[in-house]
């Protein structure tokens, strides 16, 4: 696929973030692992990562605003556009040696997404899409899975931890969806979930408690996947609430209806 300048420099930002972060990802395996030696160690990568994308964006398109994890919200001279940007989904995966992880990089035009990238360096898979233009993974274009009955399908989703509030609500999730699926997967980076449901890895997925960064990238490359994507509240603006539930149109009511209960 040909794309537009806008995604062609998104993802040669994410192949530079990506090759810093897996020489960083490298050393992880030789670092003492506590939470501080190890903890510190990557967020220097995430901040690392984040800069080299700041950089490679903003040169390309320095009018464009920014929302990033580390680096927070910056307004543009264009008020209409801006990048999302996540430079390290999946960072206790990556503090803990496990190679599932990856950059996401949306570009917001008036409001709504209009391209987006997530690159898994660690596998080499490249998910991207623009509106109305399709989804795609390296040279191959993706779409959501074709499974039609819920007793065959997957679905992932973010298991809370640490005693965060939202932990009560997934359980029941997990409670009402378990005995009509065919399992559930609990893997550790949002975006890249996203990613799977576009790739038709996963049937759905659903999680409570995101960031836009987390989100972004991953809602278009679902949905031009050929996907359905809402936020669990009906009517609610999923960014905003940071609550997502997508899958594919043959199983979406059913899988809706377990997980808002």
């Amino acid at each position: 696929m040909v794309g537009s300048a806008n995604l062609n420099i998104m993802i040669k930002a994410a192949r530079k973030a990506g090759r810093s972060l897996v020489k960083d990802f490298r050393e992880v395996e030789n670092l003492q692992v506590s939470m501080k030696g190890a903890g510190d160690f990557v967020s220097r990568a995430d901040i690392a990562a984040e800069n080299i994308l700041k950089e490679e964006l903003r040169n390309a398109r320095p009018t464009y605003g920014w929302l990033a994890e580390e680096g927070g919200g910056e307004d543009g001279e264009d008020p209409t556009r801006r990048w999302i940007v996540d430079p390290l989904d999946g960072t206790t995966n990556f503090l803990h040696g496990l190679p599932h992880w990856c950059i996401s990089i949306a570009l917001e035009h008036k409001g709504r997404i209009v391209a987006g990238v997530i690159f898994d360096p660690a596998k080499d898979e490249m998910y991207f899409a623009e509106k109305g233009e399709g989804a795609w993974m390296n040279e191959s274009r993706i779409r959501v899975s074709g499974r039609h009955r819920m007793i065959e399908s997957i679905f992932a989703t973010g298991l809370p931890y640490g005693g965060r509030s939202d932990l009560p609500a997934t359980l029941q999730d997990l409670a009402r969806l378990m005995p009509v699926c065919a399992g559930v997967r609990r893997w550790g980076s949002a975006a890249l979930d996203l990613a799977y449901v576009a790739a038709g890895r996963y049937e759905g997925f659903w999680e409570r408690r995101l960031n836009a960064w987390d989100l972004a990238a991953g809602i278009l490359i679902v949905r031009e996947a050929g996907g359905l994507v809402e936020a669990l509240t009906p009517g609610e603006e999923i960014l905003s609430s940071g609550e997502v539930i997508c899958a594919n149109e043959q199983i979406f009511d059913g899988f809706a209806k377990a997980i808002r209960g």
